[in-house]
């Protein structure tokens, strides 16, 4: 069943494809229905998985039988957390694009086909099918950015494609070597993750192979210092542009550290734990720190998502059950609330005053002016700062808890990064929303700004809740994913580091 929210997204695509230019709203409607059965699909199939810890079958077919490439998707509870996730993201970002009448329909088949590129990776389990999709997904972002962003969008969309193509090559390197390395071992040609996560590669390839493969993907996460495509980018992307880059985009490149780099090459990444650690502390700090100082409002969010991916990454670092539990949650909780803190920025505050700029922001009195604005970014501000009873507590909770065990220093030197993001996040709430400046001619507007319009109202509700439903109620998704740690096929990478 989950299979379907890859051809539901692409047939969308069609359909859009065929429909007439000049009608915006029968676009608007097109896509979001497609991306409301997307997202019930996801959810159905993911309630329909009983064992959420094993990796369950949607289908296998041969492929390409000469190097041992099968059409293979399949799912455990970590991709279920995703595609939910996807889902999601998915229809939000729609809402929040409910605006956009430029070329509409090529708007949203551009989307949609970044949507269902982000479906087939998180349930493709043969190496080359999910290196397709991930491929896939660079040429809608590109377009998205340079046709419909702004600040610099032809830069910043030539600059997230430069860096996605560098990652990939060195991931594709990567899997060459090691369908090589098996193909002696086996006696037969494989890319399914489950066979090629067997292999015993030698010590010396995977001291190499690993930061290979692992530094290939985590560049799309926004690992320090291969980061710097990511503020760029969410500041020249269109609102949905934004809220899919930082909500599931970069999950990608996290994902495939996990899936791909760390479960085949279990001893490089015990080889390289203490770099990767120590890369992404410094990822969580520096982040926190530019944002601090931003004037502009969106790369406070971007800078804020490069920062609050180095907890991923450090999860990832740890190799014990809490602490990878812990990154998979951050992923989710961290997709769910940038994507509201861009939806808010870019879509609420920007589209109508027409500028990020604090220094124009603190004199227009925002706060007054977009209520429901305001009280969304505080809520979202909250969230993501990690207050009790929001999905950004537990995860970052569960990432500190498995750090302190593997390295306790450097856990001391994220918590840095953690203070400061209170002091970012009240900053931009203050000079955002609610400064005390008074108003000159130059930012005084005419005519009362738009008021916020329900699309964007449900988007924002549904993200809000969706990051206190799983506060709440972290177990919802801490039974999908726990479970996955305990079985085979991540038995190698925890052995010896499980808690």
């Amino acid at each position: 069943m989950l299979a379907w929210t890859i051809y539901i997204t692409f047939i969308g695509v069609l359909v859009l494809m065929l429909l007439p230019r000049d009608n915006a709203q029968l676009a608007r409607v097109v896509a979001l229905l497609t991306a409301i059965a997307g997202c019930v699909v996801a959810f159905a199939g993911a309630l329909q998985q009983t064992n959420p810890g094993a990796v369950t079958t949607i289908i296998k077919v041969p492929w390409i039988s000469a190097i041992g490439a099968n059409y293979y998707l399949a799912a455990d509870g970590i991709s279920l957390t995703l595609v939910v996730l996807t889902g999601l993201a998915a229809v939000t970002g729609i809402l929040f694009s409910w605006n956009i009448e430029k070329r509409t329909k090529e708007f949203f088949a551009f989307y949609l086909a970044l949507i269902g590129g982000v479906y087939g990776v998180f349930l493709s389990f043969d190496l080359l099918l999910l290196f397709v999709f991930y491929e896939l997904t660079i040429i809608p972002k590109y377009f998205l950015i340079a046709r419909w962003g702004s600040t610099n969008k032809e830069y910043g969309a030539m600059k997230l494609a430069i860096y996605s193509f560098v990652g990939s090559h060195l991931v594709l390197i990567g899997m060459i070597a090691a369908w090589v390395v098996a193909f002696r071992q086996l006696g037969h040609g494989s890319l399914d993750l489950l066979e090629l996560s067997k292999v015993s590669f030698p010590l010396a390839f995977q001291h190499w192979v690993f930061p290979l493969v692992f530094v290939g993907f985590a560049i799309l996460a926004g690992m320090w210092p291969f980061h710097t495509w990511a503020p760029t980018g969410h500041v020249a992307a269109p609102t949905a542009g934004s809220m899919l880059l930082a909500g599931v985009v970069m999950k990608l490149g996290a994902y495939g550290c996990l899936r791909v780099a760390m479960v085949m090459f279990p001893e490089g990444v015990r080889e390289w734990q203490w770099a990767i650690a120590a890369l992404a502390v410094v990822g969580i700090v520096y982040g926190a720190g530019v944002a601090l100082v931003q004037q502009d409002f969106k790369f406070v969010v971007g800078y804020s998502s490069v920062s609050h991916m180095g907890f991923v990454l450090l999860g990832l670092a740890t190799l014990n059950t809490i602490g990878l539990t812990g990154a998979v949650l951050q992923m989710f909780s961290h997709g769910i609330i940038a994507g509201l803190l861009f939806g808010v920025v870019g879509r609420m505050v920007y589209d109508r005053t027409h500028t990020r700029d604090f220094s124009k922001l603190e004199h227009m009195n925002v706060g007054k002016l977009l209520p429901f604005a305001g009280i969304t970014f505080v809520i979202a501000g909250v969230a993501s700062m990690g207050l009790p009873g929001f999905s950004g507590f537990v995860a970052e909770l569960q990432v500190l808890m498995g750090a302190w065990t593997a390295f306790p220093k450097l856990t001391v030197l994220s918590g840095v990064g953690v203070v400061v993001g209170v002091a970012y996040t009240l900053r931009a709430v203050q000079k955002g929303f609610y400064a005390d400046a008074p108003a000159d001619a130059s930012t005084e507007h005419e005519h009362p700004l738009e008021p916020i319009s329900f699309p964007e109202k449900v988007g924002a509700g549904m993200l809000i809740g969706a990051s206190l439903i799983i506060g709440l109620f972290p177990g919802l998704l801490m039974d999908w994913i726990e479970p996955c740690f305990k079985s085979p096929l991540f038995e190698r990478l925890l052995k010896g580091g499980a808690l």
